[in-house]
């Protein structure tokens, strides 16, 4: 079986906490915080022709704040490691500076990473596959758009025209880039070696031999 298609089940997952594990988390937490201060530098650039476009569809953007949490989540697979990671980066974003103010984003980081993690939850860390990861980047796609709308764009019909396409465009976004865009690339990393002191690492590297 391809590494890259490969499903794991874990029948007693270890879910305690290692130094490593938080060393990790925060690694892809800094990391995944240069790319969303980037994507706000960009969004209105961006999402301004888009939305002129069809309007909402500006929220394709939106995946490139919700994929911190489902990588880390599918690397390190302990619990909380989605929120970690998630948060980690919303609060360093907003330390760096950006449009949104920094208590708006550590909370959307918050509401996002909680999303991202109740996939994995509901499968209680024992399974690893392409649809798990790509529905944690949808889920929390969908409470980004929630979030949003109830905090920031009251102004707007949740169901009309822009509030459709908005929800359309951030699922889409949320799926493609924080879940299937975030499983090929763990599987790129695990490739190389660099996470073998994690079971996630090694049975990449053990099922391409």
């Amino acid at each position: 079986m391809s590494s890259s298609n490969q499903t794991t089940v874990i029948s007693k997952p270890n879910l305690k906490w290692r130094v490593v594990d938080i060393a990790v988390a925060s690694v892809i937490g800094v990391a995944s915080a240069l790319i969303y201060w980037a994507a706000a530098l960009l969004y209105g650039p961006v999402a301004s022709p888009l939305d002129a476009l069809v309007p909402g569809l500006g929220g394709l953007m939106n995946g490139f704040w919700l994929f911190a949490g489902p990588l880390a989540a599918v690397i390190v697979r302990k619990p909380g490691a989605a929120i970690y990671a998630e948060v980690v980066a919303g609060v360093l974003e907003a330390l760096w500076g950006n449009t949104w103010g920094g208590m708006q984003t550590f909370l959307i980081a918050l509401v996002q990473g909680i999303f991202a993690e109740i996939v994995f939850l509901v499968v209680m860390y024992k399974v690893w596959n392409l649809v798990t990861v790509t529905l944690s980047g949808t889920i929390s796609a969908i409470s980004c758009w929630a979030y949003t709308f109830f905090t920031n764009l009251q102004g707007f019909k949740i169901t009309g025209v822009y509030g459709i396409w908005n929800l359309v465009a951030t699922v889409i976004s949320g799926a493609l880039v924080a879940g299937v865009l975030m499983w090929y690339l763990y599987i790129a990393i695990a490739k190389t070696g660099a996470i073998d002191k994690f079971a996630s690492g090694r049975q990449v590297r053990a099922s391409s031999k």
